[in-house]
């Protein structure tokens, strides 16, 4: 399996795990009886400030690995290699997983500033890996 192909699939486990973070909360509070199981709306605020930052970066990561995904398998399908390909990816989960720790640990001002950093890092990687499948496809062209 390719890096990037490893990295796709760390970007999932990340999201599965912020998932469970969600879950274990929902749990805890229903059988602690501060809330029943009807009681959590989608997409409307509830609980903590702390778990709707949890919330909020499981929703991010879920509105993001598509994008993740579609790069990684294009990619993958046309037989992109290059240091850039491989490196690249590992950026992006690394900038996923830091913007989900910053989001999940304050909403301060600053906070909000170093994780849209993490993002704007996350998706100027994601260029990256565009331009290099764009660059294999027009060498192999041309």
């Amino acid at each position: 399996m390719t890096q990037p192909l490893w990295c796709l699939l760390g970007f999932a486990v990340w999201g599965k795990l912020l998932l469970y973070g969600v879950g274990m909360c929902r749990v805890t509070a229903v059988m602690k009886g501060e809330k029943k199981a009807s009681e959590f709306p989608g997409g409307v605020q509830h609980g903590s400030d702390a778990y709707w930052r949890l919330n909020r970066a499981h929703m991010n990561v879920i509105e993001n690995i598509g994008f993740f995904g579609v790069i990684v398998i294009i990619g993958t399908i046309i037989g992109v290699a290059s240091p850039w390909w491989n490196w690249l990816p590992v950026v992006v989960v690394c900038g996923r997983v830091l913007q989900s720790l910053i989001h999940i640990s304050s909403g301060r001002n600053l906070a909000v500033n170093f994780r849209f950093t993490a993002f704007l890092i996350q998706h100027l990687a994601m260029l990256g890996m565009i331009f290099e499948i764009v660059r294999h496809s027009v060498s192999r062209t041309g």
